[in-house]
């Protein structure tokens, strides 16, 4: 009897446990909460200016990997790093806040670690 309660019980666990995403908390300088919105995304708030964050980003991203396309306008930028694609995004919230969203995918897969190498790196190297 308990080992049929275990092999129905077994893929309900490893189903529940699989959606829950990892989260990063004070992941840098200054208690910024960092926190993941999806398996290859992790995404995060600063008060530093949004030219200090597109200068990190395009400099993290020129050191990490190539970069396919730069739009600093629209705070986007794509790369190669690692076997991964990577998607930078920065979003001016208000005239004192950024958002930084970093998404990477190896292989169709998601590289959390890698967007979160990425994201700890720009935050810090921001002045």
């Amino acid at each position: 009897m308990k080992k049929y309660m275990y092999i129905i019980l077994v893929p309900f666990i490893l189903v529940s446990a699989a959606g829950c995403a990892p989260l990063i908390i004070g992941a840098a300088a200054g208690g910024l909460g960092a926190y993941a919105i999806s398996r290859d995304t992790v995404q995060g708030d600063s008060d530093k200016s949004y030219e200090a964050l597109w200068e990190s980003a395009v400099n993290v991203a020129g050191t990490r990997g190539i970069i396919q396309q730069e739009n600093s306008s629209t705070g986007y930028i794509e790369l190669s790093a690692e076997s991964s694609k990577v998607w930078i995004r920065l979003i001016r919230l208000t005239q004192a806040t950024t958002r930084i969203k970093i998404s990477a995918r190896k292989f169709h897969f998601p590289n959390m670690g890698l967007a979160q190498d990425l994201f700890v790196k720009i935050i810090t190297g921001a002045k």
